[in-house]
């Protein structure tokens, strides 16, 4: 007798193991689908599920929400495989107009500037950071006032995208893939001026700013008297020099002994103290670190902090600028029994002993 229980258990089977590979298959098929999706589109996305992230990233006041406008979009290049990238946030692809970037052209670029006050070691800083093979620092692109003062913010505007689209012309221009570039920046060049456009800006391109000062600021007053006085008279066969590379040319310049002013030297220091604890506030909500000069030169772990707050790889870094003013503060200052009578009991007597 036809038994048909074994054939229905066996039809059951069968739908079972059907239902299963349906699921499977369409797995398959959803997986292919999403690695088909535009690179770019994927990238929006990561983007935006990561600005809530954004508003406890470093330097950026909590009481200053991050909107999708403060975040570029970033365009990848096609050929590019946005998987290796580890942090979209604060990250370019430019495109320059004046070379090809080839090889490097999936190589992620992150935008600085380096704002500073002169005679604060900025040059020595730029150095150091251009001995790594991936970051190019071009300079005080905006040395002569008239770029930032008479020409207005549009004109600001103009050259910043040609210096952060990597057309911006200079020794720095690495033929390696730069993963940072920027620039230097003086406090006197504009920034005071036209902040309220640059730090939109700042915020707008994820641009980071590295505030560089001087805790000493008596070295630094000494530093910038003795720099007037060599571009002055020139005593380097003629020739204004700033900065020196070799022992000798800095036994020359370090020569000459200014004489302070006593009677405004007080109020010239915290003028100092004051321009520096007002940019930072100006530039508060923008993605920043703060260096001092001393800190730099005392503990060189300070630079391998640079190098990780600008996400580069660590490397040695090394500069051929020599120091000019290596005595003892008495022998750098013609009347310095004057300037040590000023400052005694006063709130900046510790730079008479400080280094």
């Amino acid at each position: 007798m036809f038994n048909p229980k074994p054939v229905k258990k066996s039809f059951h089977t069968l739908r079972i193991i059907i239902l299963y590979s349906s699921v499977i298959y369409s797995i398959y098929i959803c997986s292919v689908c999403l690695h088909q999706i535009n690179v770019k589109r994927v990238s929006k996305l990561i983007i935006s599920s990561d600005i809530i992230s954004l508003r406890s990233h470093r330097r950026i006041s909590s009481s200053q929400p991050v909107h999708v406008s403060v975040i570029p979009s970033i365009d990848i290049p096609s050929p590019c495989d946005h998987r290796r990238i580890e942090d979209f946030r604060w990250t370019h692809f430019p495109h320059p107009t004046t070379f090809e970037r080839g090889e490097c052209e999936c190589t992620p670029v992150r935008f600085f500037a380096i704002l500073a006050m002169q005679r604060s070691g900025s040059r020595w800083f730029e150095t150091l950071l251009n001995s790594h093979v991936n970051v190019s620092s071009n300079g005080e692109i905006f040395i002569q006032k008239k770029n930032t003062s008479s020409h207005g913010s549009s004109s600001i505007t103009t050259i910043l995208n040609q210096v952060y689209n990597l057309d911006w012309n200079r020794t720095a221009a690495k033929k390696e893939c730069t993963a940072a570039v920027g620039f230097k920046w003086m406090l006197h060049q504009g920034i005071m001026d036209h902040h309220e456009e640059i730090t939109e800006y700042f915020k707008k391109r994820g641009v980071y700013v590295i505030f560089l000062f001087r805790r000493n600021l008596l070295r630094r007053h000494i530093s910038f008297l003795a720099n007037l006085h060599d571009e002055r008279f020139k005593p380097l066969n003629g020739t204004h020099m700033a900065h020196v590379n070799s022992p000798k040319e800095a036994r020359l310049l370090a020569r000459f002994k200014p004489w302070i002013d006593t009677t405004s030297l007080i109020s010239e220091l915290e003028k100092m103290q004051k321009l520096s604890v007002q940019v930072v506030k100006l530039f508060k909500d923008t993605n920043y670190i703060k260096l001092f000069y001393e800190d730099l030169v005392k503990n060189t772990s300070k630079l391998q902090d640079v190098m990780t707050f600008l996400k580069l790889p660590e490397k040695n870094l090394k500069s051929q600028q020599v120091k000019i003013h290596t005595q003892v503060l008495t022998e750098q200052v013609k009347n310095w029994e004057e300037v040590r009578r000023t400052l005694k009991g006063s709130r900046f007597e510790t730079f008479l002993h400080s280094n």
